[in-house]
């Protein structure tokens, strides 16, 4: 028998399936701990998990997952950084996670809106900011940034992600121990 050639998806095809997947991924909640985590965990044992997965969920269901648990991520950081000073005043979206799909995710989750700039390559060009501003280069009040777009968060959404984020803070803990056994 022949083996069948297998084609890898590309970002759009993952894309596509996603977001045909309502919000909370039809109760798929993924810890995305695959290298460990560092803030606001300090474990360098913690692993992902999948929870609440099912025979009728798909590649669609799974990936959007892995998107809502970066979301999770954020707004598990947001929170912390809330409790220990302030909320933020902007959340600004820079990175490999600029994508329409993610970023709307992201918003949702948090509830907070996330300004897109142009110039989505942000360390470098927030180092290089920081960098003038430490030379006196440039002031506080400059800013370089030009906005390609404003993510609103989508109500019915956030509801929805407030129940699945519940879930994703207490799968850590739960499992933690589970995890720590098998590395």
């Amino acid at each position: 028998m022949a083996a069948r050639a297998h084609r890898r998806p590309d970002y759009a095809d993952l894309t596509a399936e996603a977001t045909a997947v309502p919000a909370g991924s039809d109760g798929v909640v993924l810890l995305p701990y695959f290298a460990g985590e560092r803030i606001p965990l300090f474990d360098e044992k913690a692993r992902g998990v999948i929870l609440g997965l099912t025979l009728d969920h798909r590649r669609g269901h799974l990936y959007r997952a892995v998107l809502e648990a970066t979301g999770y991520a954020a707004r598990h950081h947001i929170d912390t950084m809330a409790e220990l000073l302030e909320p933020p005043g902007r959340v600004i979206a820079v990175g490999g996670g600029v994508r329409p799909l993610w970023t709307r995710i992201v918003s949702d989750i948090t509830g907070h809106a996330q300004h897109v700039p142009r110039q989505t390559i942000g360390a470098s060009y927030g180092n290089a900011y920081l960098a003038g501003l430490a030379q006196g280069l440039v002031s506080r009040d400059d800013d370089w940034t030009t906005w390609a777009d404003r993510v609103q968060p989508n109500p019915a959404s956030h509801d929805t992600y407030q129940r699945s984020y519940a879930v994703y803070r207490k799968l850590y803990p739960a499992t933690r121990d589970l995890v720590h056994a098998l590395t």
